[in-house]
Parts: C-alpha cells; sequence; structure tokens
C-alpha cells in the first residue's frame, strides 16, 4: 500500500514537473515571439525611411547639376553637398542592412546632418543667383526636395515609435529575461539633435 502510495505522490510530482515545464516553454515561446515582432516592427518601419532617403539621394545630383550651370564659382560648396550626400547614401545602406545597430544609426544621424548643413548652404548661396531661382528644373526639384522631406519626416516617426515600442518590451520583466537570452539588443532612435537640424533645409526661393 505504501508503494503504491509512493508511486502515486512521484508520479504527481512529475506531472507538475511537466506541467510547470509546458507552462514555462509557452510562455517563452510567446515573450520570443513578441520581440520577433516588434524587432521586425522597426525594421521594416526604417524601410519606409530607407525609401524616402533615396529619393532624396537622387534628386541631389540634379540639383546639384542644375545649380551648377548658374554658381561657377561656388564649386567647393557643390563638390561639398556631393560629398556629403554620398557619405548619407552609404552611411543608409548600412543602417538598412541591420536596422538595430547603434554604431550604424549613428554614423547615419552624423551624415544626415551634415547633408542639411551643406544643402542649407547651397540655398543660401543659390539667393544671390535671380537666374537660377526662376529655373523651372530648378523650381521642380525645390518642390519635390521639400515633398521628400516631409516624408522623411513622417517616416522617422514612424520608425522611432516602432523603436520605443521595442525597447520598452524588452526592458520589461519578464520579457527581458528572454530578450538577454536569444540576445534582442537594444535600438537606436533615429534623431537630430540640433535645433538648427530639426528642419528640413530650407529650399524656398520666395
Amino acid at each position: 500500500m505504501e508503494t503504491g502510495n509512493s508511486l502515486v505522490v512521484f508520479l504527481s510530482i512529475i506531472g507538475s514537473f511537466l506541467l510547470i515545464l509546458v507552462i514555462a516553454l509557452i510562455w517563452g515561446i510567446r515573450i520570443y515571439n513578441k520581440l520577433v515582432s516588434g524587432r521586425n516592427g522597426f525594421e521594416n518601419a526604417f524601410g519606409q525611411i530607407d525609401v524616402q532617403l533615396t529619393r532624396r539621394y537622387d534628386l541631389i545630383p540634379n540639383l546639384v547639376e542644375t545649380a551648377k550651370g548658374y554658381m561657377k564659382h561656388e564649386r567647393e560648396t557643390l563638390e561639398a553637398v556631393i560629398e556629403a550626400r554620398n557619405q548619407a547614401a552609404s552611411a543608409t545602406q548600412q543602417v538598412a542592412r541591420a536596422p538595430g545597430d547603434p554604431q550604424a544609426m549613428q554614423q547615419l544621424m552624423g551624415a544626415e546632418a551634415a547633408l542639411t548643413g551643406t544643402l542649407g548652404r547651397l540655398f543660401a548661396l543659390a539667393e544671390a543667383y535671380p537666374d537660377l531661382k526662376a529655373n523651372s528644373n530648378m523650381l521642380s526639384l525645390q518642390d519635390e526636395l521639400t515633398s521628400t522631406e516631409d516624408k522623411v519626416s513622417y517616416a522617422r516617426e514612424g520608425f522611432n515609435n516602432a523603436v520605443t515600442r521595442y525597447n520598452i518590451l524588452r526592458e520589461s520583466f519578464p520579457d527581458l529575461i528572454i530578450a538577454s537570452m536569444f540576445k534582442f539588443d537594444a535600438a537606436e532612435l533615429f534623431v537630430v539633435d540640433a535645433p538648427e537640424q530639426r528642419e528640413a533645409p530650407k529650399v524656398s526661393f520666395s
């Protein structure tokens, strides 16, 4: 009789252990899937930024080529714009490969700040060239650039929201346990620090 009772107790303990194990496994899978979903969310959101930044980078050479015909004495500024554009495009490609890489995002933010600065100088100088300001191609490009800048800002907001949700999730208990086990690292926000860089470069010749 005692042997039978001991067997029942043993099986009960084993059953309880297996039940706890199954519950823990289901819990872990659920959290893991949430983390994957959050990571996919901000990676997909960066895809929208990538589209708009690529469009911006495609516009800039045409802009510089148009300006070159009028601003023959501003060669240094025009070359600086193209150099900044190329560096920003390269940085964007790096982030697109790994949107969660903080170092790559930091490089992109620096490159974008530099590009914004050089574009701002270009448009400031263009004010002194009335024929350039009246050029139909230049006017069309400035409209497209302004529209693209607005879309970049909107896409950046969506990306930052997705990153914030993901980071909160991976830092919350008990989710942080699974995040640590499977190396769900923190993602970097796409921010612009300097107040003068928070707005798109002024491209209106009004």
